[in-house]
């Protein structure tokens, strides 16, 4: 996908980065604890945390921003498609890896799987080396990451009506992750 779209020139922009995580939790925070007691403090600490430390001066292109397993193909244990651009925007390149660590590398019961992430990282190094600078802001991406997933469930999660023919993801899934990641000392924590 990176080389592919190396040459296309128009910008979009992530309309769920960070600048966006503020107003989810603005717009949920009244019912967060009506989903885990204590929720909405633990999300607003998050935010605080992560946040100053966001940096602005990483590789910046065209990502997928969603790139789950529900959304890519295979064929012959191979990658045949990609699906669902509708979050795709141009930001910091790492933070795509960082949502893919999110969704690729956690086991069901919210073990990290450190030899996916290791898989994972190697096989995009080999296409893309990251710079010094994005191995060292590898956690507060992944935190971030984490933190835009568990903030847009949860503003579905409080906000769809009863009824509604859409399936709420559950925010919590999310916010074991982004504790993980705001535990992580360094890129070490993803198995290197």
């Amino acid at each position: 996908m990176r080389r592919a779209g190396a040459d296309f020139a128009p910008e979009r922009r992530n309309a769920l980065g960070p600048a966006s995580w503020p107003g989810l939790l603005e717009a949920s925070r009244a019912h967060a604890d009506d989903v885990r007691p204590g929720l909405g403090a633990e999300l607003e600490a998050a935010l605080s945390a992560i946040l100053p430390r966001w940096p602005h001066d990483l590789p910046r292109g065209h990502i997928h921003a969603d790139l789950f397993p529900d959304n890519v193909f295979f064929l012959e244990g191979r990658i045949s498609g990609l699906i669902d651009f509708y979050f795709a925007a141009t930001d910091l390149l790492a933070y795509d890896l960082a949502v893919c660590l999110n969704a690729w590398c956690f086991e069901t019961d919210g073990s990290f799987n450190v030899t996916r992430a290791r898989a994972l990282i190697a096989a995009y190094d080999r296409i893309r080396p990251l710079t010094p600078a994005e191995w060292q802001a590898l956690p507060v991406l992944a935190a971030g990451a984490a933190l835009r997933f568990a903030l847009t469930r949860l503003y579905d999660w409080v906000h769809t009506p009863e009824g509604a023919l859409v399936t709420r993801k559950d925010p919590l899934e999310y916010v074991r992750r982004l504790r993980f990641h705001l535990a992580a000392a360094g890129p070490g924590a993803y198995g290197f």
